[in-house]
């Protein structure tokens, strides 16, 4: 939980150091630039979380001979993805800029800070690979320190620039960048280091890393989560670009309570990371009884955490969110949505846990199938809601994460037996 408060400052920090300049546009802009990549890049978060759970069931199944063998093709894949994406950016930035519906002065910043950003591509892919290595062998105070390291530097950069040298929101975009490398190279040194460096450097001497059977399991549960992840970036991109039709302080407004909703998840994602780990060890052992006993206490600690959530944003929210918004429309407008900041803990904990017990287990098909059902029923509730303004966009959010679920638990008896009938 820790960990994952750590990565959600990197938004939130940036949101707020833009705030400080005063100006709606310029802090709706970060907010486009921080949704693109949420597109283009943790759509690729599958690289993360499909590792996590295969090296979680390696750990029990091969040991780590073969968890080396899961992070190699991580990386490989994830690097062939950063090729692509860098070849494909003159088609890509200014095709999802419209996407967004980002026009004006807003267009304009947006363009400054993911142009800059863009080029991160292949530090954030790889990172994305070793973080997951390293938490599915439960390594979580190594990746809770390059964590907070990576966001403190993001951070420290980003005041440095923007504030101090005065770069504007460029200065945001190599804040970032600089960041992401600095990161990749420290995880490069821990994961050379001892045993795990060894076992790296013989799997990659023995070869047949990219021999496409070898690689089919990786890249079955990597599509899966990757069509996933799609359906749910084109969910919160929805937000964004119903937003900016309403103007720069609604943009700016709710991307303040967007950026406050990645934080609650990232937050209770904690719980989603362990789901992975711990039931993807239990699948690999085809322990059941252990698998649903985790199930269970997982959801129990997490509804506990969320409750905490949800109360210090009754007592807090109004102070909080003045401090992110540029101007007083923005506050007000962000204000008036509070609210939503102490449903959404309660409408998204099932879905993450039960994100992790999925991954975990490899039920990666049946994970992107209850994504598309609730997707669906979000697409119907932000056509109903349209005379609400963004109170009907966030009742439909949260509808989204209930749907999602109610889906996941109505598949889930069908899955244990199938696989562990034993």
């Amino acid at each position: 939980m820790v960990t994952n408060v750590a990565t959600a400052l990197i938004g939130i920090g940036d949101m707020w150091i833009v705030g400080q300049l005063g100006d709606a546009p310029t802090q709706g802009a970060v907010d486009i630039g921080a949704r693109l990549f949420a597109v283009l890049f943790t759509v690729m978060n599958f690289l993360k979380t499909g590792t996590t759970g295969l090296v979680a069931q390696a750990g029990t199944r091969s040991g780590l001979p073969e968890q080396a063998a899961v992070l190699l093709r991580g990386l490989l894949v994830g690097l062939a993805i950063a090729a692509l994406l860098l070849l494909a950016k003159p088609v890509l930035l200014p095709l999802f800029l419209d996407a967004l519906g980002a026009s004006g002065e807003v267009r304009e910043a947006a363009r400054i800070y993911a142009d800059i950003r863009y080029w991160s591509a292949p530090a954030v892919m790889a990172n994305f690979a070793a973080i997951g290595f390293l938490v599915g062998q439960r390594r979580m105070k190594t990746v809770l320190l390059v964590e907070v390291a990576y966001n403190l530097l993001n951070v420290g950069l980003g005041l440095w620039f923007v504030l101090g040298l005065d770069w504007g929101i460029a200065g945001i975009g190599w804040s970032s960048f600089i960041a992401e490398f600095a990161k990749l190279t420290a995880l490069s040194v821990i994961l050379l280091a001892g045993a795990g460096g060894r076992a790296l450097l013989e799997r990659t001497r023995t070869g047949g890393i990219a021999r496409i059977r070898d690689l089919k399991p990786f890249l079955s549960v990597n599509r899966d989560l990757f069509l996933r992840t799609v359906v749910l970036m084109v969910a919160l991109a929805a937000l964004t670009r119903l937003s900016a039709e309403r103007g720069a302080v609604v943009l700016a407004a709710n991307g303040i309570i967007y950026q406050l909703f990645v934080f609650t998840a990232l937050l209770l994602d904690g719980f989603e990371n362990a789901a992975q780990v711990l039931n993807g060890e239990r699948k690999g052992a085809k322990d059941r009884p252990g698998f649903t006993a985790y199930v269970r206490a997982i959801l129990w600690r997490g509804m506990a955490a969320a409750v905490i959530v949800a109360v210090a944003f009754a007592l807090f929210a109004d102070p909080i969110l003045a401090s992110f918004a540029a101007t007083d429309e923005v506050r007000v407008a962000a204000q008036e949505l509070a609210p939503w900041l102490v449903a959404i803990p309660f409408a998204g904990l099932a879905g993450f846990v039960l994100d992790g017990v999925y991954v975990g287990a490899s039920w990666t098909g049946r994970l992107l199938w209850t994504m598309m059902g609730a997707a669906l029923v979000y697409a119907i509730a932000l056509y109903l809601t349209w005379p609400l303004g963004s109170h009907g966009l966030w009742l439909s959010f949260c509808l989204f994460l209930v749907v999602r679920a109610i889906l996941q638990v109505a598949f889930m008896p069908g899955l244990l037996r199938r696989d562990f009938a034993t």
